[in-house]
């Protein structure tokens, strides 16, 4: 039944995709997957943007996943991107307004949120609603580990190999390779070469 799914999601890749029940893909013609792309149940995907969504080979969305690449419409978002054999966990939202980027061999823990969006607040005199919003994006490098219930906001570069540690709060800032970055907000642990002390 996923497979017949897949054929009529009219999602651009070579092989037909695994999609699950009650999803709800919207602007499908911006949508672009590689080869094996698995979407779980009741996933809520909206690629409109500049760039759309791409997603390399053996990429896995798990269930109950939001990819929202526009906020609203008086601003069209950046867009989405995941590398070759990402897995995005179940439960996960994806706020793609200022563009998210998830490179290879990456893998996505449960009830975890990205927002490359932020409000702008520095008018006191000025309701913040009315201030506007910054756009930095988020970037995610290679074998990356982010655990469950992690939020991620707009700023964040988490360079290759990093492990970001279950409920962390990941700001703005570059978090270097292979380091281990927990709390909240997440400093570094550890970088994975060092011994447990």
């Amino acid at each position: 039944m996923m497979k017949i799914r897949g054929i009529f999601s009219f999602i651009q890749s070579p092989d037909i995709p695994f999609v699950g029940r009650s999803v709800t893909l919207k602007a499908r013609s911006k949508i672009k997957a590689g080869k094996a792309l698995s979407i779980g149940n009741r996933c809520y995907i909206d690629a409109l943007s500049v760039e759309g969504i791409t997603l390399g080979s053996n990429v896995s969305i798990g269930n109950n996943t939001k990819i929202e690449c526009t906020g609203n419409i008086q601003h069209l978002g950046k867009g989405f991107r995941a590398g070759n054999n990402v897995g995005l966990g179940s439960d996960n939202f994806y706020g793609c307004a200022g563009g998210i980027s998830i490179d290879d061999d990456t893998i996505i823990g449960n009830f975890v949120s990205f927002h490359s969006e932020n409000h702008i607040f520095t008018k006191i005199e000025k309701p913040i609603r009315l201030q506007g919003v910054s756009h930095q994006g988020i970037r995610v490098g290679k074998n990356c580990w982010i655990g469950a219930k992690v939020t991620i906001l707009d700023g964040a570069v988490i360079e290759d190999g990093c492990i970001i540690a279950a409920g962390a709060v990941v700001l703005a800032g570059t978090y270097k390779q292979n380091g281990i970055f927990g709390g909240v907000p997440a400093k570094l642990i550890k970088y994975r070469d060092e011994p447990l002390t």
